[in-house]
C-alpha cells in the first residue's frame, strides 16, 4: 500500500486530474439538482396564476331571486301612525333581498316562509330611519297645554300628544318585511304636556269675585304703554289658598330696562314726570277688585294726594322695591286674576268659585279736613301780570276706610283702615316780564280732583 501512494506522489499530474475529476462530478450533482428542483418550481409559478385566476372567474354559485320575492319590495304596507295611516312600499322603506338567504330558501314556497316570517328579505336600516323620520315630522300629534280663557272664564284641559319612536320601530319593521306585512302599527309613545290642569292650581274659575274698573286719557301714549306692560305681568296670576302675594315681587323692576317709559307720576305730592308713570293705577285697579272679592289686604299704602281715577281713599300706591301691595288669599280654594287695560279703561276681575258673603261693602267716613294753599311761581318769560294755574289744589284729608262683609242683612266681619292725604298745594305761575313785544302763552287747561260732597261715602258688590 504504502508503495502504491509514494509511487502516485511521484506522479503530480495525475493527482490532480483526479481531484478535478471529483469535483466536476460535485458540480453537476448540484447543477443537475438546481434543474431538477428549479424546473418544478418555475413550472408551478407558472400554473399557479392560471388556477388563481380560473378561481376568481369561477361563478358564485348564488342563484339569482325569484321574481316573486322581488314583487314584495314594490308592495305597500300601511303604517299606523299618531296621525292617521299611511301607505309606502317597502322598497321606501328600506327593504332589500338578502342575498345570503336566498339559496336556503331556493324553491321554498314563498306564502310559508312568510307565515313563519323568514322571506329572505332584510331592511337598510340607514334608509328606513329616514323615512320614519319623514314620517314622524308630518304626523306627530303635539301635546296641548291646559290654558284658562279668562275671557270665557272657562279652563281647558291638557291633552297628551304621540310621538313616533323611530328607534322602537325598527324592529318591528325588521319582523313585518320577513312576514311580508301589508298592515304594521309602529310605536308611538306619549308625550305630556308642559302644562297641565294640575300645574296651572286651579280647576273653577267660573264666579267674579270682586272686580274693579278706572279708567285713563287714551292720548297719554307712553302712560298707557306703561298700563299695559304692568297689567300684563298681572293677567292669569293664580293664588293659592292661605298664599300671600307681592305685587312688586310680581310685576318686578319698573326700569327702562324693562321697557317702562316716562309718564306723569307723583312725587312729593307734585304731578311731575317720572319713569313708569301709571304703574300705582294698576295697583289700585287691583285693590279695588281684590277688596270686594274679600282677599285679604296684607300691606297697603294710600297715595300722597287723591287720584282722579278712583274714590278717595279707595287707591293703592306702589313703588319700586319697598313701597309694595301685598295681598293673601283666605279662601280654601285657589283664585286667579283676570286683568285687561283697553280702549282707556282698566278692568280688573277676581276669578274664582263663589264666595261666602252675599255683599262686601266699602264705606270711607271723613274724620278732618285741611285747606290746601297756594303758592306763586314768577316767571320772566311771561307777560306781566298774566297768570295761568300748574297744578290745582286740593284739601287734605283724614278719613277711615272701612270693608264690612254680609251674609244677608247680618254682618259677618269687618276691616278698618285710617288713611290721611296732605292737601295739595296749588301753585299758580305769574308773569313779571315787562317787554311790550311778549306775547303771553296759550292757556293750558286746568284739572280740578272734585272734592268730597260729604264726610261719607259707600258702594258695594
Amino acid at each position: 500500500m504504502v508503495t502504491m501512494f509514494q509511487s502516485r506522489m511521484h506522479q503530480p499530474g495525475a493527482a490532480l486530474l483526479g481531484v478535478a475529476g471529483c469535483m466536476a462530478a460535485v458540480a453537476a450533482g448540484f447543477v443537475g439538482g438546481y434543474f431538477v428542483f428549479g424546473t418544478r418550481s418555475e413550472a408551478q409559478a407558472a400554473t399557479a396564476p392560471a388556477r388563481l385566476t380560473e378561481r376568481q372567474t369561477k361563478p358564485t354559485g348564488v342563484p339569482a331571486a325569484p321574481p316573486a320575492l322581488g314583487a314584495y319590495l314594490g308592495r305597500e304596507v300601511e303604517l299606523v301612525t299618531a296621525h292617521g295611516n299611511v301607505k309606502l312600499t317597502w322598497a321606501e322603506l328600506g327593504a332589500e333581498i338578502d342575498t345570503e338567504e336566498v339559496r336556503p330558501t331556493q324553491g321554498a314556497d314563498l306564502q310559508a316562509l312568510a307565515a313563519k316570517g323568514s322571506l329572505p328579505l332584510r331592511i337598510d336600516r340607514d334608509k328606513a330611519s329616514k323615512a320614519l323620520f319623514a314620517l314622524k315630522a308630518k304626523h306627530d300629534l303635539s301635546p296641548i297645554n291646559a290654558y284658562l280663557d279668562l275671557e270665557e272664564r272657562k279652563i281647558y284641559d291638557d291633552r297628551v300628544g304621540k310621538g313616533l319612536d323611530v328607534w322602537a320601530s325598527l324592529p318591528r319593521l325588521e319582523a313585518a318585511v320577513r312576514q311580508g306585512a301589508d298592515k304594521l302599527e309602529l310605536v308611538n309613545v306619549a308625550v305630556p304636556a308642559a302644562i297641565t290642569k294640575q300645574t296651572i292650581g286651579i280647576d273653577d274659575i267660573s264666579t267674579v269675585m270682586g272686580h274693579h274698573l278706572t279708567r285713563f286719557p287714551v292720548t297719554d301714549r307712553d302712560r298707557n304703554f306703561n298700563l299695559k306692560l304692568a297689567a300684563s305681568k298681572l293677567n292669569g296670576v293664580v293664588l293659592k289658598p292661605g298664599e300671600e302675594w307681592s305685587f312688586n315681587a310680581t310685576v318686578g323692576e319698573r326700569s327702562e330696562k324693562e321697557g317702562y317709559k316716562i309718564a306723569h307720576v307723583i312725587t312729593a305730592g307734585e304731578m311731575v314726570d317720572g319713569l313708569a308713570g301709571g304703574t300705582c293705577q294698576i295697583s289700585t285697579t287691583l285693590f279695588g277688585a281684590a277688596f270686594f272679592a274679600g282677599l285679604d289686604i296684607v300691606k297697603t299704602i294710600n297715595h300722597s294726594r287723591p287720584s282722579a281715577y278712583t274714590p278717595l281713599g279707595f287707591d293703592a300706591t306702589v313703588v319700586w322695591p319697598n313701597v309694595d301691595l301685598k295681598l293673601r288669599n283666605p279662601y280654601e280654594f285657589p283664585v286667579v286674576i283676570h286683568y285687561r287695560v283697553a280702549n282707556g279703561e282698566a278692568l280688573v276681575e277676581v276669578l274664582g268659585r263663589p264666595r261666602p258673603y252675599d255683599r262686601v261693602v266699602f264705606e270711607r267716613h271723613v274724620v278732618e279736613s285741611t285747606p290746601y294753599g297756594t303758592e306763586e311761581r314768577l316767571d320772566d318769560e311771561i307777560p306781566q301780570g298774566v297768570t295761568s294755574i300748574d297744578q290745582a289744589g286740593f284739601n287734605g284729608y283724614k278719613l277711615e276706610r272701612f270693608r264690612r262683609f254680609y251674609k244677608g242683612t247680618k254682618l259677618v266681619k269687618s276691616n278698618k283702615w285710617t288713611l290721611e292725604y296732605r292737601p295739595v298745594t296749588e301753585y299758580v305761575r305769574r308773569g313779571t316780564s315787562t317787554d311790550p313785544e311778549l306775547k303771553p302763552p296759550a292757556e293750558k287747561p286746568v284739572t280740578r280732583l272734585q272734592e268730597p260732597k260729604g264726610d261719607d261715602f259707600k258702594m258695594e258688590q
